[in-house]
Parts: structure tokens; sequence; C-alpha cells
């Protein structure tokens, strides 16, 4: 079965994850794809295949004979998408011998514009799969799911030497908690990737530093006939905060290497308002010079308007994966190499967002990230194509083979 044949019954499976059920997993639907994933698995022949009480699944391929003294080597996908996006099923479409040109997805109005999405003539002639244009894909994180089972179904049919080779799908990635749970020992392996990445030959070792902040403001309510210099309008001092941010550090106007402050959420009235920001950016001290911003603000605010107004809180999400990648630098260059073989140009990239990879390599399983072959993901516009897929299994076997050497 080619992995896009696996994606189109993976993203019928609903699995967005809810930041906000305190759970693990957060949903229950993420058991279901758990328990489908693991059956799959047990049919090809994986062998300590099983489904953790937080719906964890963990499988793995013994090595060939003669190769057990190789490296082990892990490959990781998430189950979970974004929750915007994915309030219904999800209907996969298939757009066979696409033109490269705009294409309007069904009856929700929206279109692949060219001038959104200029990589678009570059895949004329494939097979391109959309949804509806109602919901995301979900190939986010299943087209990786979809590529590392395809790898476990050639390892087991066709003669491929390896070392033994581990297998991981986390829940709950997309709300930052894909790590908290994995079981790095359990799991088996000496290094890993995760499959969750852009277009096939992108290879990812840097990532954001990150943090969560939230401002709190506490204002005064008093009639505004009699006010003066006496309320203090909650709402309208969560917009003097995002005022003194400077605008041109917003995900809008960076791209690359450069950081930003991301407002995420803004709501409140007069008495009391919320703030809601991530700050992300791969230089640390940047990333350091970011919060003591933030915390300069609300001083500036407390100064004005009174100790308390502002109560910020920052929470460290997930630090650059760099520093732990390095010292295993092979990983990068077999990847690359793994990439030429697949009869590509590897590409290199700085991730604008962290994975499961990040958080676990600072747990002790080195994880750099690799394509899959998707585009535009977390919106009803992603899309990926089946050559795209074909080509990251690729990667992925030439992967197992350079271990093997």
């Amino acid at each position: 079965m080619r992995a896009y044949e696996r994606l189109l019954n993976y993203v019928k499976i609903s699995t967005p994850s809810d930041e906000k059920s305190g759970t693990h997993p957060s949903s229950e639907c993420q058991r279901v794809l758990a328990e489908r994933l693991a059956e799959e698995m047990r049919q090809m022949g994986v062998t300590e295949v099983r489904v953790d009480d937080k719906s964890y699944v963990y499988g793995m391929i013994p090595a060939s004979a003669g190769y057990e003294n190789k490296t082990k080597i892990g490959f990781i996908a998430h189950m979970d998408t974004v929750s915007d996006f994915a309030d219904h099923a999800v209907n996969p479409v298939i757009h066979e011998n696409y033109d490269g040109e705009d294409l309007t997805l069904q009856e929700s109005g929206r279109i692949l514009k060219k001038s959104t999405f200029p990589h678009l003539p570059l895949l004329a002639g494939r097979t391109l799969i959309t949804s509806d244009g109602t919901t995301v894909l979900g190939a986010d994180d299943k087209a990786g799911v979809a590529e590392i089972m395809t790898l476990a179904e050639a390892l087991l049919k066709e003669e491929i030497p390896h070392g033994q080779i581990s297998i991981a799908f986390t829940p709950d990635e997309e709300i930052g908690e894909g790590a908290d749970f994995f079981d790095v020992e359990g799991f088996g392996a000496q290094y890993a990737y995760t499959v969750d990445g852009g277009p096939e030959g992108e290879i990812e070792f840097e990532n954001f530093n990150a943090s969560a902040a939230v401002f709190h403001i506490t204002g005064f309510n008093v009639h505004p006939g009699s006010s003066k210099d006496t309320m203090i309008n909650a709402a309208a001092v969560a917009c003097e905060i995002q005022d003194m941010l400077p605008e041109k550090e917003t995900p809008r106007n960076t791209e690359g290497y450069e950081g930003f402050y991301h407002l995420i959420s803004l709501e409140g009235n007069v008495a009391e308002a919320t703030a809601e920001y991530i700050i992300r950016d791969h230089d640390r001290q940047k990333f350091e010079e970011r919060e003591e911003k933030l915390r300069s603000i609300a001083a500036i605010i407390n100064r004005k308007y009174g100790e308390g107004t502002a109560e910020l809180t920052i929470r460290e999400q997930y630090r650059n994966m760099e520093e732990k990648i390095r010292p295993c630098y092979h990983l990068i260059e077999n990847a690359m190499e793994a990439v030429r073989k697949a009869g590509m140009t590897p590409k290199v990239v700085p991730i604008r967002g962290g994975t499961d990879g990040a958080r676990l390599s600072y747990m002790g399983l080195p994880c750099p990230n690799l394509g899959t072959g998707g585009y535009a993901f977390h919106g009803p516009y992603e899309h990926i194509t089946a050559e795209g897929m074909d080509s990251a299994v690729e990667i992925l076997k030439e992967i197992v083979k350079l271990y093997a050497m």
C-alpha cells in the first residue's frame, strides 16, 4: 500500500487535540486512531506493539540477522491535528494530474492560489490531495504516520538490511504536550527522527526557543461620566500593551531565523482582560531579551496605573534542539545523503515552530525532523501530493540503509 492511501484512511478519523481538557490524551478520539495503528502494526508483524494509558503507540522491528549491533534508530509522528477547522469530518479530495493552476476547493468558496502558494506550479502533473476546503486535511501529521507505517511494511516485506527500528506515534503534539509522557527508555532507540515537516527532502534541526506569556489585566470600572483620573479600562490597557510591541516583529513580518511576538488571544471588558502571547526566537539571547521586554512592559503598566494592574505569567514551552543535535551531526549528514540517494537535493532549513523532537532531544533522544511532502498546515488550504509522500518514504528507507552500513 502506498503512503497516500494510508493517509486517506487516517484523515477520516477525527483527532483534534484539546488544550483545555486537562486530560491525557486531551481528546478520546486520538485513542481510536492509536488502537487502529497498533492493530495494523501487529498484522504487519511489528513486535512489542503497545498502546499505553495516555495513548502513546510503540512498536519495534527487530534487526536483520547479523545487524543486531548496528545503531538503533527510531521514527516518530503525531496523531493529533489542530482543533481549528476540525469541527466536522474530513472529506479528502484527490486531484489527479494536477495542472499547477489555481484550484477551487469544492463548494467551500476557498481557492488554492498560486499568488499565495507560489510552489503550486512545481506540483503540476502530480496527484494532489486536499480537503474539501471546509476542514484541515490532517496531513500534519497523519502524513508522517502513514509514511512511517509504509516504511515498516517495506522493512518487513522487502530485503532491506537494518538494525533495530523503533516506531512511536504520539498524542497532543499540537498543544505542546506530545513529549510529556513519552517513554524514552522503553522506546529503545539511540537516535530518532520525527517525520513532521514540510516538503519532502527538507531536514530541520534548529527550532524556535518558545514560551507562552499571559497578561491578566485588572481594571477599575466606574461610571464613564465621572471617571476622570479614576477609571482603568482593562480592555484598553490590553490594547496598549500590544501597541508597545514592535509591529515588525510579528509572524506576518518575519521569516527564516527571525523571531516574533504573536498575540493569539485578547478578550475582556472594562473590569478585566486577558492577552495571550507566544514568544519565539532561534537565538537564545534574543529569546531571553523578548521575555524581558514583556516583563518591562508589565512594569511600565503597573507604574502608570498602579501595582497589580498587569500580572504577567511566562511559561517555557520548548528549546532549540540544535544544542543537542550538533554533537551527533551524523543524523543530519545521513539524512542529507539519504535525500540525495532518493534522487533529490537536500535542504536544511530552520523550523519556525517546534516538534516533539525538540523536547525529546532534551530528554536524551536526539531527534531532528524530516519533511513529509505537505504544505500549508493548520488550515483549510493544507495540501500534499502522493508522489511527495512516496519520496518521503524512500528517504526513510535510505536512512535505515545508511545506519545498517
